[in-house]
């Protein structure tokens, strides 16, 4: 019986296809929600667009916690966005460093887009995650890539009887990997539909799985 390939072990990687005729409708109906809410974006007065901002990095920011597992205090957050866009943080409390390095995160990929994407950027990010160099109790490699030979797997079940849902790229593979990445995100920029791009963008990303941790906040970041 013929062992199971991880997607990148294919001989087609890292080309993806996708159904057009199922996406495309889809992508239409976003891009029409999303005109409509520029529209009242655009009537807002200039105080009401910024504390509209706030409130949804804020939301972004406790909902990419979310996604490991992780529940942040929401008017911390909303303090250290308030502190970034200028806005009023009276009477909220003072932020963590590690709520502080999401949101410097999130606001650098929203704010700063249309700079090119390159591997000290996006291991900056990491790094702001992770300002302690810890993760919980365990130390781990920050603001640089996965080398551990340790194989990166998604695993479910109790000790000794788990279930490997998915086994990463090795560790002395992820810098070529992430090099191609980025190569294909800068050749892409005019090429695919914005949405339909961060959608391939986090696919491809999460399956490098480039970082010991903080791989689905960065993610959702791109």
């Amino acid at each position: 019986m013929k062992q199971l390939e991880w997607i990148w072990q294919q001989a087609d990687w890292p080309t993806f296809t996708w159904q057009a005729e199922e996406i495309l409708p889809l992508l239409s109906r976003a891009r029409l929600q999303q005109g409509k809410l520029l529209a009242n974006i655009s009537n807002m007065g200039l105080e009401l667009r910024n504390e509209a901002g706030a409130d949804v990095l804020t939301e972004e920011a406790v909902k990419t916690a979310e996604i490991e597992g992780e529940l942040l205090n929401r008017e911390s957050v909303r303090s250290s966005v308030a502190r970034h866009l200028g806005l009023s943080t009276f009477g909220l409390p003072k932020p963590t460093r590690t709520i502080d390095g999401l949101v410097d995160v999130l606001i650098d990929a929203t704010r700063n887009h249309e700079k090119p994407l390159t591997a000290a950027r996006v291991q900056s990010w990491q790094a702001a995650l992770f300002p302690t160099g810890f993760s919980g109790l365990l130390r781990i490699e920050v603001g640089g890539w996965r080398t551990s030979e340790e194989p990166m797997k998604v695993v479910s079940g109790a000790m000794g009887r788990e279930t490997v849902h998915y086994e990463a790229v090795p560790g002395s593979s992820v810098e070529i990997e992430m090099e191609r990445f980025l190569t294909w995100w800068a050749s892409n920029l005019e090429k695919e539909d914005g949405l339909l791009r961060a959608g391939l963008a986090h696919f491809y990303f999460v399956t490098i799985h480039p970082f010991e941790d903080g791989n689905g906040r960065i993610a959702r970041a791109l």
